[in-house]
C-alpha cells in the first residue's frame, strides 16, 4: 500500500505533536506514543497544562488507580467546571461561522457566544432547573443548540442529548431514561428544501416542558405549559460557572447496542480533555483554526466538535442544512474551513454527483473520517477537492469519547488506514483463543482517560469487563470492533464482532432494523446484514 500524501519537513515542524516531542526529546513518533503510554501521569499532565484547563481546584495527582482499573480516578481531588476551558480565546476572535440554507454566512464572536450561554445559564433558576437536573437537547446543530449545551454544563446541570432524526418513540426511549425537567426543540427542521417537523415528534414523545426555537416566521400552536424561546431567554450576560468534580456527570449520549433500548452513556468534565486532546494533536487543532463537521449532539462527534474545537481555541463553522450539495462545499470555501470532517457516505455521495468539484478549499490543512468503514478510492478523492490533503481516519466510541486508532500528520497518510493507536491509548487485538495476533478482536487496555466509568441503564462491568481475558498480567476493556494490523503497521477496520453495524456514521443493530421491517404486513420475518462492497465502506442487505 503506497501513501497518497507524505508529510513535508515544514508541516513536520508547524504540527502539535512535533512541538510536544520536540519539549520531551522525542525524535521518533513511535518512541513518542509510547512515551504518552508508559507515563500517562506526565503525558496527561503535560497534555492539560498544553491545553490550558482551567481548575478552580488544582489536582493531588492526575491518576489514582486505588479502586483498580476499572474505576480510575482522574485529576483526583481537583474542581474545575470544563466549560471555562472553552473561552479562553480573544473576546473578538471568531467562536462560530453558520450558514442557513439559501442563506448568508454569519459569524459570532467568542464574547458574544458567552453572553449568550450566561444568559441561557441564568433562565434555568426561572424554570426551577437546578444543579444536578437534567435537561435534553433534540435540535439541529445550530449556534442556539451549541450555546443551551454549553449553558448547562456551566449550570452543573445534566444535558441528555438526542438526535433530530429520531422518531417520537425512540425519543421517548431517552426521555424516561434521563427523565429531563425542560425539553429544547425547534418548530420545524429545515433541510434540503423540506420542512420537517420535529416539535411534533417531541410532544409525541410526551415531553414535559418544552421550549420551542422558532426557525421560520410561522406561530407556533403551543402545548399550555411550553415556552416559546425568547420568553424563556434571560438578559442577564453575567454567570458564574458552577465549580464540580471531575467525575461529575455534564451529559449523556446514547449508543445502540445489540438490543432495542441503547446504552445511556455518562460523560463527565474529563471525557471533553480527551476529545481535546485528539484535536490538538491528532488533527493538529490550531489557535483560530476553522472546524466544519457535519453532525448532530445526539451523536458523539456533537459534543467531541464543541470540545475540540473551542478547548483547542478554534472556530466552530456549522452549516444548518444537509452537506450533500454544492452549498455546503461553498460553505466550506468561504468560511475558510482548516479541518473538515466527515462520515464516509457523504463523500461517496459528493463523487458520484461531483457537486463540490472546482471549488477552492485550498484553505482546508486535513480532512477527517468516521462513522463507517471508508473506501480508499473516496479518501483519494476526497483528498484531491483540497489539492492532496491527508485524511486522518479517525475509530473510537461514545464510551472512549475519542479515538483508540487514528492518524497523524507527521506520518505518512495511506487512504482508509489509520497509522498509529490514539496517543495516550492503548489497545491488543486477540483471535478467537485470546492470543495476540494481527487480526482480531479490539481490547483496551485501562486506564485510559475518556473512558466511561458508568451506564444509566446497563451494568458497566458486565457490558465492558466481565469474562474479558487478561493480557500480561492487565485487565482488558472489550469494546466489539475488529481491526487487521498490516505488515507496515498500519491498521485497517474489519467491522464489528456483534449484530451492530455503522450506517452513514450511524451506529444501529441489526434487532432495530429487523423489528422495523418486521411491522410491514407482507414481511413475516427478515434478517438484516451489513455487507461492505469491495473496498470498503457497509451497504445494508435486507433479507
Amino acid at each position: 500500500m503506497e501513501a497518497a500524501w507524505t508529510p513535508n519537513k515544514d508541516c513536520i515542524e508547524q504540527s502539535n505533536i512535533y512541538k510536544m516531542m520536540q519539549k520531551h526529546g522525542f525524535n521518533n513518533y513511535n518512541d513518542f506514543w509510547k512515551w504518552s503510554i508508559t507515563q500517562k501521569n506526565q503525558f496527561w499532565s503535560e497534555t492539560i497544562d498544553k491545553l490550558e484547563i482551567k481548575l478552580s481546584k488544582y489536582y493531588s495527582t492526575v491518576l489514582d488507580l486505588s479502586d483498580g482499573v476499572e474505576n480510575p480516578q482522574w485529576l483526583k481531588d481537583a474542581q474545575l467546571n470544563i466549560v471555562d476551558s472553552c473561552f479562553q480565546n480573544d473576546d473578538d476572535a471568531i467562536a462560530i461561522v453558520f450558514q442557513k440554507e439559501s442563506d448568508e454566512i454569519q459569524n459570532i464572536t467568542q464574547k458574544t457566544l458567552e453572553e449568550l450561554v450566561n444568559k441561557i445559564a441564568n433562565s434555568f433558576k426561572n424554570f426551577d432547573v437546578k444543579t444536578g437536573d437534567c435537561i435534553a437537547i433534540d435540535m439541529a446543530m445550530t449556534l442556539e443548540a451549541v450555546a443551551i449545551y454549553l449553558a448547562a454544563i456551566k449550570a452543573g446541570i445534566t444535558v441528555a442529548t438526542i438526535a433530530d432524526s429520531f422518531t417520537p418513540n425512540e425519543i421517548a426511549v431517552r426521555l424516561k431514561i434521563t427523565k429531563p425537567k425542560l425539553v429544547f426543540t425547534q418548530n420545524v427542521l429545515l433541510r434540503a428544501g423540506k420542512t420537517l417537523p420535529i416539535y411534533e415528534k417531541v410532544i409525541e414523545a410526551n415531553a414535559s416542558k418544552i421550549i420551542v426555537i422558532n426557525v421560520t416566521a410561522e406561530n407556533i400552536k403551543l402545548r399550555d405549559d411550553d415556552v416559546i424561546w425568547t420568553d424563556f431567554l434571560s438578559e442577564n450576560t453575567s454567570f458564574k460557572s458552577v465549580t464540580q468534580h471531575p467525575d461529575d456527570t455534564i451529559t449523556v449520549l446514547f449508543s445502540s447496542g445489540t438490543t432495542g433500548e441503547p446504552k445511556a452513556i455518562p460523560w463527565t468534565h474529563t471525557t471533553p480533555i480527551k476529545s481535546a486532546s485528539d484535536g490538538y494533536y491528532h488533527h493538529n487543532i490550531q489557535k483560530n483554526d476553522v472546524v466544519c463537521w457535519p453532525t448532530n449532539l445526539g451523536w458523539m462527534m456533537g459534543p467531541w466538535l464543541i470540545f475540540a474545537t473551542l478547548i483547542n481555541k478554534g472556530t466552530l463553522a456549522l452549516y444548518y442544512g444537509a452537506p450533500l450539495n454544492r452549498e455546503f462545499g461553498e460553505f466550506v470555501q468561504n468560511a475558510k474551513v482548516n479541518m473538515l470532517g466527515i462520515v464516509p457516505s457523504i463523500v461517496k455521495h459528493w463523487k458520484k454527483t461531483k457537486c463540490n468539484e472546482n471549488l477552492d478549499w485550498n484553505a482546508i490543512k486535513c480532512f477527517s473520517s468516521t462513522g463507517e468503514v471508508s473506501n480508499p478510492s473516496e479518501m483519494e478523492y476526497l483528498m484531491q477537492l483540497a489539492n492532496n490533503k491527508p485524511v486522518i481516519e479517525y475509530c473510537g466510541g461514545t464510551e472512549i469519547g475519542g479515538a483508540y486508532v487514528t492518524s497523524t500528520l507527521v506520518q505518512d497518510n495511506i487512504p482508509s488506514t489509520f497509522s498509529t493507536q490514539a496517543l495516550g491509548t492503548e489497545f491488543v487485538l486477540l483471535d478467537d483463543e485470546n492470543k495476540p495476533a494481527d487480526k482480531g478482536e479490539l481490547f483496551l487496555i485501562p486506564p485510559i482517560l475518556g473512558l466511561s466509568n458508568s451506564l444509566l441503564n446497563r451494568d458497566h462491568h458486565e457490558v465492558y469487563f466481565k469474562d474479558t481475558p487478561n493480557y500480561k498480567g492487565q485487565k482488558l476493556r472489550r469494546h466489539g470492533d475488529q481491526l487487521l494490523r498490516l505488515e507496515n503497521g498500519y491498521y485497517k477496520a474489519q467491522g464489528r464482532v456483534d449484530d451492530a453495524m455503522n450506517l452513514g456514521g450511524i451506529k444501529v443493530s441489526s434487532v432495530q432494523i429487523e423489528a422495523l421491517v418486521n411491522q410491514l404486513d407482507f414481511i413475516k420475518e427478515s434478517a438484516a446484514v451489513a455487507v461492505s462492497p469491495v473496498g470498503g465502506g457497509a451497504s445494508l442487505l435486507v433479507i
